[in-house]
């Protein structure tokens, strides 16, 4: 046993940190840190120094340059990859109506949509933009998921495939001169290893989901020709700009996206926080998926979808690091068993051999096993206040 200051934790803790700032752990693959803050709070400092006015102007240049182009070519100014969510309910509604510009909307549609899904993407796409839905090969999507779920616990990557490179491949084909991508996370989140922390977009294929291999290079056992849609396209011969909005925009923040979409007509659930593992209802709405893969996250990390809620809420003076730490107790890594058996059922395994494979992955040196779900040793917990 180490001493951590007061405290006596056992040895496989006893180098882990908090950042002293907010709640996350910093033991987050590319997480950036300097003297124990992460690269998330980092961010939120550096914002006060930016000069939104100068960022503001530089934005409607690129917007203008988009605009010129696309008369040209004969085609739209801008393509925007969108759920119907919060992010790109603001990021659609904002090129349109405070840039100006003409824009084509993509989704790659998800692996199994929600009926709030489906009515937020119709509220977005009737506010008066053309729109190409992409759908994948479901029995393939489904192979792929579970071949990802066994082997890595990790069933997010086949679906995050096709979602980012879909509205690259569309810009490509249509010689669509602006993509605007939401939020930067090397940015947001502080995951900056690999990843730009400036506008530039392009490498978006790096993010932690998908970063580490081609769609072609993962599945190496799928003929090629059927990983299209899951297939960045060449770039290099595209003469155009793909770029991040909360680079630009000072007002772009989780909480604020949701209370515009939801002034424009976004839907949230009605569900428990409890069963839906987070904080906030208005998050991940068009897959009743998310909930899952963040519980196996949970399960692996140590952290879920609703530390990385109350760090966006911490750095923002929403609340405490204190208060921040009890809603984590409480809804981190929650996920009612409903949503785990609709994707056993989808992906065509048991619960038995889902509940089986979260035991192998499942990190013992940072989780306990309660009945039959992981939570985190209490051991960890101190180290918050150390």
């Amino acid at each position: 046993m180490k001493k951590l200051g007061k405290l006596s934790l056992s040895h496989e803790l006893e180098n882990l940190r908090y950042c002293k700032k907010c709640c996350q752990l910093l033991t987050r693959p590319k997480l950036y840190v300097e003297n124990d803050v992460c690269g998330g709070c980092l961010w939120e400092e550096e914002k006060e120094r930016i000069d939104w006015g100068q960022r503001s102007f530089d934005v409607r240049v690129i917007a203008s340059e988009a605009r010129r182009k696309a008369r040209w070519r004969k085609t739209y100014d801008c393509a925007i990859g969108v759920s119907g969510g919060k992010d790109s309910t603001f990021q659609a509604l904002y090129a349109k109506e405070m840039l100006g510009l003409n824009c084509l909307l993509v989704s790659a549609f998800p692996d199994e949509i929600t009926e709030i899904g489906k009515k937020n993407f119709d509220n977005l796409v009737n506010q008066g933009f053309d729109c190409i839905r992409i759908y994948v090969n479901p029995q393939l999507l489904k192979q792929l998921m579970r071949r990802d779920f066994f082997e890595y616990l990790h069933f997010r990557k086949a679906t995050e495939y096709p979602l980012w490179a879909s509205v690259y491949t569309v810009a490509k084909e249509k010689n669509i001169p602006l993509i605007i991508q939401g939020e930067n996370a090397a940015l947001t989140l502080g995951v900056s290893e690999d990843m730009n922390t400036d506008w530039d977009a392009s490498t978006v294929y790096k993010t932690n989901t998908i970063a580490g291999a081609t769609a072609i290079e993962h599945y190496p056992e799928v003929p090629r020709e059927q990983l299209k849609l899951y297939t960045f396209p060449d770039m290099s011969d595209w003469d155009g700009k793909a770029i991040w909005l909360n680079y630009f925009v000072k007002e772009w923040s989780q909480w604020d996206n949701a209370q515009f979409a939801i002034s424009r007509g976004l839907e949230v659930r009605i569900d428990t926080m409890e069963n839906l593992g987070r904080i906030h209802p208005w998050t991940c709405l068009d897959s009743d998926f998310h909930m899952v893969s963040q519980y196996h996250k949970f399960c692996k990390l140590g952290f879920g979808f609703a530390t990385d809620e109350c760090a966006y809420n911490i750095r923002e003076n929403r609340m405490t690091r204190e208060e921040g730490f009890d809603l984590i107790d409480k809804y981190d890594g929650k996920c009612a068993d409903k949503y785990i058996d609709r994707f056993c059922e989808f992906v065509g395994i048991t619960r038995e051999e889902h509940d089986v494979t979260v035991d192998k992955f499942a990190n013992r040196d940072l989780m306990i096993k309660v009945g039959n779900r992981w939570e985190l040793k209490p051991d960890l917990k101190k180290l918050r206040y150390s």
